[in-house]
């Protein structure tokens, strides 16, 4: 049975994205962070995580704590659709090789080009394959 598979079946059964899930290396602890649009609330975090409860339980799911909550304003973008999505927005992004000896990059999303993501950083424009980017998080404005 494919975990991710399962919550992100359920998280979206129930109106939201599964935006990630961590697991602790013994799967003792798995956090689950949701959005939505309107942006995420506590009673939100309480259904999936009540639901989510629900369906480990008839799923022979072992686990000892399970924690649902929104990404964050430092968000990770995970899917080529966040890119897009978060275009216009500035995003830090770090590869899984370095380009010119550098692993981190810092700049404005540009969307998506032939399946590379587009960073203007100060050095430029950058067209990252999307299958080279270890992670990218959103950089909070404050």
């Amino acid at each position: 049975m494919n975990l991710e598979g399962l919550v992100g079946q359920v998280v979206s059964g129930l109106g939201f994205e599964l935006v990630d899930l961590e697991m602790s290396p013994k799967g003792r602890l798995l956090r689950v962070f949701i959005d939505i649009e309107r942006g995420v609330t506590v009673d939100d975090c309480a259904t999936v995580s009540n639901q989510l409860t629900r369906v480990f339980e008839v799923e022979n799911v072992d686990y000892d704590r399970l924690e649902v909550s929104s990404p964050g304003l430092d968000r990770p973008l995970k899917k080529l659709a966040d890119f897009e999505r978060f275009a216009g927005q500035e995003a830090q992004v770090r590869l899984q090789m370095p380009v010119g000896n550098q692993r981190n990059f810092i700049g404005v999303l540009g969307g998506v080009k032939d399946g590379a993501v587009v960073l203007s950083t100060e050095k430029g424009e950058f067209a990252f394959p999307f299958d080279e980017i270890e992670k990218v998080r959103l950089v909070p404005k404050f």
